[in-house]
């Protein structure tokens, strides 16, 4: 089944998030079987979990666990 962006199911919980003058959007939306989460910089780089999740939810916290455990530069590529 292929999807276009026209038709993806984004999360209401899909947001940006700041740290040390950085900004990241969380994105999360609908995949086959779960909600996926991607954490994308302002250069379009992007770290996608391989993973899906069973509730949008689940896949926020995990998203705001890993910035904060790892920081926030480590979701950043290279310009």
């Amino acid at each position: 089944m292929s999807t276009t962006e026209d038709n993806i199911e984004q999360s209401p919980l899909t947001q940006t998030y700041s740290a040390n003058e950085q900004t990241v959007t969380i994105d999360i939306y609908k995949g086959e079987s779960g909600w996926i989460l991607e954490i994308v910089d302002a250069g379009n780089n992007s770290t996608l979990w391989e993973d899906e999740f069973a509730t949008d939810q689940e896949a926020l916290d995990e998203a705001l666990a890993a910035l904060s455990e790892e920081g926030i530069d480590c979701f950043i590529g290279p310009a």
